[in-house]
């Protein structure tokens, strides 16, 4: 499980101070998936780089199954598998080596990383190129084996940062269901998204963040009820008071 209360984030720029997050609070519970979701801007990726111990906050708190994300930052990061707005990946490596480094990086056996890795092969569905080297991956490709490698030491918090980004149907099909079976598996999900149906489609709690400011938290149907608006796009819209940045 996954609190978050009241983080705030501000950065200095040439023009003044950008406010990202004022004051985010809310809670991802295990076995079910929340929504981070908002316009591009909002503050959602600051928000998730909190979480994932990259930026402290200016202050607020961060917990991740009982630990706390500024007094004990290296038990938050071995209970987290995250996939960040940069997909990076190594290149010069094959996607099974791009896996088993990142394996190695959290100490586990070869016979370990080995394991995990064909059970992740198989549930992404990565058997012809998993051997091949990640020069010249397609899109969903790189997203698979960052996925992959984010998962490898089998940790119980997935923290994904718009997941299907530039994904073509099939793989965005595929990356669905493979999220729901974290979810069955009893994991805590969280995922950004500026997609409805992305969110609608597959999240059990929504939290709409706009302006760094979380706008509504909840279920779908509490959202629906909160702002009387029959459907989700609808208040959506309603919450954050503007059509700017909706993806229909």
């Amino acid at each position: 499980m996954i609190t978050v209360n009241d983080l705030h984030k501000h950065f200095k720029t040439k023009t003044g101070t950008v406010h990202a997050v004022q004051g985010v609070g809310f809670s991802a519970p295990d076995g079910q998936i929340t929504g981070l979701l908002g316009p591009n801007g909002a503050g959602k990726t600051t928000t998730l780089r909190m979480l994932y111990t990259l930026m402290q906050p200016d202050s607020g708190s961060i917990e991740v199954d009982g630990f706390s994300a500024s007094g004990d930052s290296a038990a938050v990061r071995a209970r987290l598998g995250v996939l960040p707005d940069a997909r990076g990946v190594y290149k010069r490596l094959t996607a099974r080596e791009n896996i088993a480094y990142f394996g190695q990086l959290h100490g586990m056996s070869d016979a370990l990383i080995a394991e995990r890795t064909e059970r992740l092969v198989a549930a992404l569905g990565m058997a012809e190129f998993i051997d091949r080297q990640c020069e010249g991956f397609s899109q969903g490709q790189r997203t698979k084996t960052a996925i992959a490698r984010a998962l490898v030491h089998d940790p119980k918090n997935v923290i994904l940062d718009e997941p299907t980004n530039g994904l073509d149907v099939m793989t965005t099909r595929a990356l669905r269901e493979f999220l729901l079976q974290l979810k069955a598996e009893g994991r805590c999900v969280i995922f950004s998204s500026h997609i409805m149906q992305e969110v609608a489609a597959l999240c059990d709690r929504i939290v709409v963040i706009a302006h760094g400011k979380v706008m509504a938290n909840g279920t779908p149907d509490e959202i629906r009820a909160q702002t009387g608006e029959a459907n989700l796009e609808d208040a959506f819209v309603k919450v954050i008071g503007s059509e700017e940045g909706l993806h229909a």
